[in-house]
């Protein structure tokens, strides 16, 4: 076999669908967020505003995280040094995951290196040792839910997409004995639906179910103090085990899960994805404490991000750009085939100044392309009517006067050309 050309040949494939994805080098600025410089093809300096960014608070910019940081790197290193085991286990991980088991009022938590590696190993491991345990999962489901689900090899079940009555006929049909868990997210990162929590928590408490959430797109966002979609509910205490980020709202690193003392010291004593893997860096850990307690005092955080959000959603309504509605934050242009999504959004970048980046397969089915917006609290409305108008222009092949509209928008030549003081 030569292995070199089977390589090539399934880039190629790729690359003629329009599938293959290009890094942009991002040369972020805490200072200037969402501005940032990147090199184009002709490897001359430009700037634009970032769109797709997951920093939904802009916290990975906020000073006193930065400040944390900083201070405990010089205390503590660099990094841990070792698995939790063997020396990786500092005062700043377990203050952290004492912050993350009270803000989910779970008995405990315990952290990863991220969020996929929490949730393919929690669920990995809850059914490599539960040999008769079922997974029923929605069909939205994160690819991380469904590499854990797929490594275990128990039976698995998809219901339809927030389908309740598919949930439940599902559940009907297996033993009340057998082991079972229901596995969902809270907010869908590209359909931007939100699950039905209530309904399905009541429905393993009548089937006797296990559950577990992902709220990775709703933890720092939702609830009063900004722990997810459970807390706005008021469903914390119902749910088994919550998976949750540290790498978009908290605006730091890595992932965790949180649950039960039993379930918690399971997980920590049999995930092989847990005990063979290097633990965070004490002064991560320090960061995101300190983060999630901003967060957690300052709910006018949230507000100007929501706030943007429906600014954001109110100026494409007004240019006539259409979007899938939802009840979350996610923003997201159908575009419905690869090679144009791409083309949209490499123009976007050149001519308008806009960094969306094309969401293709496997992130979506092959037909469900898609532009995904995220504003975030740092965005002004001048940035803003300036992705609408520079959609609409695109898009719809509109025919406008670009400087004209700019001007009218208030996005200045200044917000065009910006650049970063020379001792960045």
């Amino acid at each position: 076999m030569d292995y070199n050309q089977f390589f090539e040949q399934r880039l190629n494939q790729l690359k003629d669908n329009g599938s293959y994805r290009h890094f942009l080098e991002v040369n972020k600025s805490a200072a200037h967020f969402p501005h940032f410089h990147y090199r184009n093809h002709e490897a001359v300096q430009r700037s634009a505003i970032n769109w797709c960014s997951n920093d939904y608070l802009c916290m990975s910019v906020h000073e006193d995280v930065i400040a944390k940081l900083t201070a405990i790197t010089h205390r503590s290193g660099s990094g841990s040094s070792g698995t939790r085991n063997i020396s990786g286990t500092t005062t700043h991980h377990k203050e952290l995951e004492q912050t993350l088991a009270n803000w989910h009022k779970k008995d405990a938590a315990l952290l990863f290196n991220g969020a996929y590696q929490a949730n393919a190993t929690a669920l990995q491991t809850l059914g490599k040792h539960m040999e008769n345990l079922v997974f029923i999962s929605d069909e939205y489901n994160h690819a991380s839910i469904i590499e854990g689900m797929k490594a275990a090899g128990n039976e698995k079940k998809i219901y339809k997409h927030n389908n309740m009555q598919h949930l439940e006929g599902i559940l009907q049909a297996l033993p009340i004995d057998q082991p079972k868990i229901i596995v969902f997210e809270s907010v869908y990162s590209m359909a931007g639906t939100i699950a039905q929590a209530k309904e399905i928590l009541c429905l393993a408490k009548q089937y006797n179910a296990l559950t577990y959430i992902d709220e990775v797109h709703a933890v720092g966002m939702y609830g009063p103090t900004g722990a997810g979609i459970l807390e706005r509910e008021g469903l914390q205490h119902e749910v088994d085990i919550v998976n949750g980020t540290l790498s978009k709202a908290i605006g730091v690193f890595g992932g965790y899960i949180a649950a039960s003392k039993n379930l918690i010291d399971f997980i920590r004593s049999f995930g092989s994805g847990f005990i063979f893997t290097t633990s965070l860096p004490p002064a991560i850990c320090a960061a995101a404490n300190k983060s999630i307690h901003i967060i957690q005092r300052n709910s006018d955080l949230r507000k100007q991000f929501h706030d943007n959000v429906l600014l954001l959603r109110r100026v494409l309504d007004e240019n006539g750009v259409l979007y899938t509605p939802n009840q979350s934050h996610i923003t997201c242009i159908h575009i419905g085939e690869a090679i144009r999504c791409k083309q949209l959004a490499d123009d976007l970048l050149k001519l308008q100044a806009v960094y969306l980046q094309p969401i293709n397969f496997p992130t979506v089915p092959k037909g469900e392309e898609c532009l995904r917006i995220i504003v975030t609290a740092k965005h002004q409305p001048k940035h803003i009517h300036h992705l609408a108008y520079s959609l609409k222009k695109l898009l719809y092949g509109k025919n406008v006067d670009n400087n004209q509209d700019i001007e009218a928008i208030g996005f200045t030549d200044e917000d065009r050309e910006f650049s970063m003081p020379e001792a960045f």
